[in-house]
């Protein structure tokens, strides 16, 4: 059966657009052109992914997303406009998936669709399994990565599956450094193994919800044109 596609755009022109590469890779398409209208589709149609403008008619791309997340872990990416950072990291604290700056080129949008989809049905189960039950703490932070749980002070942190992916990553690794791509292709696919500015905007974002300064992180430390590590606190 073709995976479901729900494309929430009040650009009829570009959602018929975008509407026809999808069928013409298979899946199946269905069209929202305002936000209540996606929300209504999404109940009635249980799409495997959702592709969300932000700005829309009678509630935008921002309350769609929380609405949705709140019901379901379906991948979701966000249609920003072009160089507009806030909007990405808006998209990114409502629970985005992954986000496509207008205008964009469709090959990308659907390596995109593709690997979104490819991550949503891989069973978490089976990712977990591959690697030994860990556990991280100190006085404030508290990571328990065989129960799939984060704690800041006691409190629980919600992450989305994509920030919860990288950040198990990090601290797996905890005190070595992952390269870039590496982190990008391990978390991401070999599709966003060039984007390095893409895996920066979410470490800033994961770091919003982890660190006490993000920026003057603790945690997840920059290696200088190399990459990433998580630091473990004595």
């Amino acid at each position: 059966m073709a995976d479901k596609v729900l494309v929430v755009d009040d650009d009829p022109v570009l959602a018929e657009l975008v509407a026809i590469n999808l069928q013409n890779e298979g899946y199946e398409v269905v069209i929202a052109l305002d936000g209540q209208e996606g929300l209504r589709r999404f109940h009635h149609d249980r799409p495997n992914l959702v592709v969300l403008d932000v700005t829309m008619p009678n509630l935008n791309g921002y309350e769609v997303c929380q609405r949705i997340r709140d019901l379901s872990d379906v991948p979701i990416i966000m249609l920003t406009a072009q160089g507009q950072e806030q909007d990405v990291v808006r998209g990114l604290e409502v629970g985005a998936d992954d986000y496509v700056t207008k205008p964009f080129r469709l090959r990308e949008f659907l390596a995109r669709v593709r690997a979104n989809l490819r991550r949503a049905q891989l069973s978490p189960s089976l990712e977990s399994a591959a690697h030994d039950t860990m556990v991280y703490w100190d006085e404030y932070l508290s990571v328990d990565l065989d129960a799939r749980r984060v704690t800041i002070d006691g409190a629980v942190v919600k992450l989305t599956p994509t920030e919860y992916k990288l950040f198990a990553l990090l601290v797996r690794n905890k005190g070595r450094v992952l390269e870039f791509r590496q982190i990008l292709q391990q978390v991401w696919g070999f599709e966003y193994i060039d984007d390095i500015d893409y895996l920066r905007v979410y470490i800033w974002h994961l770091r919003r919800k982890i660190e006490r300064d993000p920026k003057n992180p603790q945690y997840l430390l920059n290696e200088l044109n190399l990459g990433y590590r998580f630091e473990p606190r004595d």
